[in-house]
Parts: structure tokens; C-alpha cells; sequence
């Protein structure tokens, strides 16, 4: 067996270690908490388009799932609840099936909260971020609506173009068979394939208004430019990478209760095995989590940026295959 060694380089590894240095700096200096919470719980992400690892453990209550966190959303928000202010983590996250040149099933990321803060003012802090980490000027900060994003490169309102279109068009683009496929998961074939790769070349690109539908665990708004119902999240591309994903977070308890049964019931829909709901973060949010936003970035992803390599298994010690 000769591929016990690391797939980054010693000198690649050194210099990664700076940049997280560089990334706690940049949050002590702002006066943000780091904590650590596990990778384990008895909840996992519900959502349709992430494969949530499990295990069987045993524990006080005896032999029990637990679920390999897809990021550590869910223990933070229960922080946030319990008064713990602003707070980071570099955690390590887990999702199956995702092996790739820049995709791997364990990865590293960064994720915090803001209570109190807008939307606006994170986007701020997550693009100061990511050039306190970049060697190089990545050029201007510019904000696109996901909505005209699809009006400019494939001339279609992807909130009200039909669905017959639609599928004709994703079908045609992905080489799929998109027949019967849902709204947004032609959406997001177009979104990954056509948009997302040109998005970030000569600056930081923010992309706004996400489908109502995309909101996940965001609160959901009225575009006021034409009442249509948007997410209230952004994600970040640069050099055609998607870096974050920020939401103005989701606080009703109600509300969420329902967004994860709506999942499940997609799940059974589509063939895909149900993920137990975390009932303490509903707990959390019953007791009451202080509205404000947060974010999760790929830090593996930026630190390949920064070091300038072209796959994650570069800038990591072992991948999936080698680990």
C-alpha cells in the first residue's frame, strides 16, 4: 500500500495552519467567541439535497442513531439561545456522496452568527473575511439578484417561466433526462452548470433573492421591487467557486417545525430515507434564539484559493479515499 501519504504537501500544510491562524485572528480582534460543539447528534439535516451520515451508539438511553452533522448549525443556534452572544466555530462537517475536486465527505467548516446584525452588515463581514485570508486584491464586491441572473445569461424569469420550459431547457443544458423533475431541481442543475461558473471572475459576487422555496432554515421576505416572496439569504462565489451561504436566520419555532416536516415528506417523495428532526433546537428556538444572521463557509475551499491550487485534496492532509 503506497497511498498512506498525505495528498498535500508538507509546505502546503504549514502554510494552511497560518491561514487559520489568520481566520481566528481575524474574529478575536472583532471580539467573537470560538467554540467547539460535537460532530454528533440526534438530529440531522432534513434537507433534501444533503446526504446526512448516521451512526449506531451507544449511550446512557442505550443503542442509539446519531447523526454526523452536515455543519454545526443546529448546537450553535442552542448557544445563541442559551445568551452566548456573537460566536464562531471551525468545525468539522460531514455529506455523504460529495468526493470531488471540490467536494470531500469530511471538510472543515467555518461557520458564525451575528445576533442583532442585518443581512447587509454580515455580507459586509463576509467578504472583509475573505480578503483578510486571499494573497491578492480579488477585485470589487458586487451584489446580483438570483432572479436577473437568470434573466441575463439564459433569458428566462425562473420564477415564472413554465415548467414544461424549464425541464426542456435544464434537460438540454445537464444532458438529463429532467422529464419529471421539480422546479428546483432544475433550477439548481442551471444554477450549478450555466450560472454558478462564471460567477466570481472578476470580483466577489453575492448572490441575493434566492427562490422563496431555497429558503432552508432563512426567513423569507417580499422583494419590494415586485412583491414576489424571496429568501432572506446570500451565498459567495469567486472563481466560479460558491464560498458561503448566509441566512437571516429562521427564529419561529412553528415555522421551522414545518419547514423540517415539509422536508421529510420530500424525502419519502423522492425515495430518500427519512432524518430524525433535533428536537432540542426546536427547544432552542421555543425559548427563544435572538434574531440576527449567520453564515457558513467552506474554509477548505477558500484556503485552495488562497494557496492557489486547482483540487481540495491539496490543501488537505487525507481525503475520503485516503483516510
Amino acid at each position: 500500500m503506497t497511498d498512506w501519504q498525505p495528498t498535500a504537501s508538507l509546505d502546503t500544510l504549514r502554510r494552511r495552519a497560518v491561514l487559520m491562524q489568520r481566520v481566528r485572528g481575524f474574529f478575536v480582534e472583532r471580539g467573537v467567541l470560538e467554540v467547539e460543539t460535537p460532530c454528533l447528534g440526534h438530529g440531522g439535516s432534513t434537507d433534501v439535497h444533503l446526504a446526512s451520515l448516521s451512526c449506531q451508539a451507544v449511550t446512557p438511553a442505550g443503542s442509539e442513531t446519531l447523526w454526523l452533522q452536515t455543519s454545526p448549525e443546529f448546537h450553535m443556534k442552542r448557544l445563541l439561545a442559551a445568551g452566548s452572544g456573537p460566536i464562531f466555530q471551525i468545525a468539522r462537517s460531514f455529506r455523504d456522496g460529495e468526493v470531488g475536486r471540490r467536494h470531500n465527505i469530511e471538510f472543515s467548516m467555518l461557520e458564525w452568527y451575528r445576533p442583532g446584525w442585518s443581512l447587509d452588515a454580515l455580507i459586509e463581514e463576509t467578504q472583509a473575511l475573505i480578503r483578510e485570508v486571499l494573497p491578492f486584491d480579488p477585485g470589487p464586491t458586487r451584489k446580483r439578484r438570483y432572479r436577473e441572473l437568470f434573466g441575463e445569461v439564459l433569458d428566462i424569469d425562473p420564477f415564472e417561466v413554465e415548467i414544461a420550459s424549464l425541464r426542456r431547457l435544464a434537460g438540454e443544458r445537464g444532458g438529463l433526462d429532467m422529464a419529471e423533475a421539480p422546479r428546483d431541481e432544475c433550477l439548481d442543475l442551471l444554477m450549478s452548470l450555466v450560472i454558478e461558473p462564471e460567477l466570481g471572475r472578476d470580483g466577489i459576487d453575492v448572490v441575493l433573492d434566492y427562490p422563496a422555496s431555497q429558503a432552508a432554515l432563512a426567513r423569507r421576505h417580499q422583494d419590494p421591487r415586485d412583491g414576489a416572496w424571496v429568501a432572506s439569504r446570500f451565498e459567495v462565489y469567486l472563481s466560479g467557486l460558491e464560498l458561503a451561504n448566509g441566512y437571516d436566520e429562521l427564529t419561529d419555532v412553528g415555522e421551522q417545525r414545518a419547514r423540517f416536516a415539509d422536508d421529510n415528506r420530500a424525502r419519502r417523495e423522492a425515495g430518500l430515507a427519512e432524518v430524525d428532526v433535533d428536537e432540542r433546537l426546536l427547544a432552542a428556538l421555543d425559548a427563544g434564539m435572538p434574531e440576527g444572521s449567520g453564515v457558513a463557509l467552506g474554509l477548505d475551499r477558500l484556503i485552495q484559493l488562497a494557496l492557489g491550487k486547482s483540487r481540495l485534496e491539496e490543501v488537505i492532509a487525507f481525503p475520503t479515499p485516503r483516510c
